[in-house]
């Protein structure tokens, strides 16, 4: 077995375990995130969206409300379930899903006017490969974005640390210019850069197993002072918060 189907193992193996929760977290909804993302994406009325690495469906059924029609898919059969069971609770029609590899998209050249991910390429071994994926399939005068966690560069070795504690299925995050740089290296034009900073509660994105080793690595963080993982963590009655660093980046194709 080689390397990228033992990762992809692990991606799946550690997201049907995780897909009801996931899909229940109130933070993938987020409402100034969600915002920011379908501004990126410019989404109109006459436009055919691709969700990449869709997970339980959430940008997919979001963008849904602007576009003609959205396909979204995933690794993951049980993230997929979780995506159909979304639209059949909004009652949406104009979507579809498929399970497959963000890095071998089951779709011919130029077949969508959106392309979007988010929260992916984190877990991704090619990310390279996978942005060059969505350019291909991307039509012309068509957009491109992903949104995903992107360390501070001082902060990525610790980063990348404490999410592979919380999940094995965690490959690296990227800064928010090694990402503008595969942009570049896909042949894209970048249009936009944005941020924000998404509030979380450890407990809820960990296994109790796990937490041990988390609190210990966060509690050194916080008391030192210095935010050496970059996430503004802190103790507070429930729990130790933290926010995740986020950008956003579109470029056209």
């Amino acid at each position: 077995m080689n390397d990228d189907i033992r990762h992809n193992d692990r991606i799946i193996s550690q997201f049907t375990r995780w897909a009801q929760p996931f899909a229940d977290l109130p933070i993938h909804a987020e409402e100034d995130g969600m915002g920011r993302t379908l501004a990126a994406a410019a989404i109109g009325p006459a436009d055919h969206v691709l969700d990449v690495a869709c997970g339980p469906g959430i940008v997919a059924c979001a963008a849904a409300a602007h576009a003609a029609h959205v396909t979204g898919i995933d690794l993951t059969p049980a993230m997929i379930e979780q995506a159909r069971a979304r639209q059949a609770a909004a009652g949406l029609a104009n979507l579809d899903w498929r399970t497959g590899d963000a890095t071998a998209l089951p779709f011919a050249d130029d077949s969508f006017d959106r392309v979007v991910t988010r929260y992916s390429f984190h877990h991704l071994r090619e990310p390279g490969r996978a942005l060059a994926e969505m350019r291909r399939v991307c039509r012309p005068g068509g957009r491109v974005v992903v949104i995903d966690a992107t360390p501070a560069p001082e902060c990525q070795a610790a980063y990348d640390r404490m999410e592979t504690l919380r999940d094995p299925s965690h490959s690296s995050a990227l800064t928010v210019e090694q990402l503008r740089g595969l942009g570049r290296a896909a042949a894209l034009t970048e249009l936009s850069v944005d941020s924000y900073r998404l509030e979380a509660l450890l407990s809820t994105l960990a296994d109790a197993d796990d937490m041990a080793a988390l609190d210990a690595m966060f509690d050194a963080d916080i008391a030192e002072g210095k935010d050496r993982i970059g996430v503004q963590a802190r103790r507070t009655a429930d729990g130790i918060r933290f926010h995740f660093p986020i950008s956003i980046v579109a470029w056209h194709r």
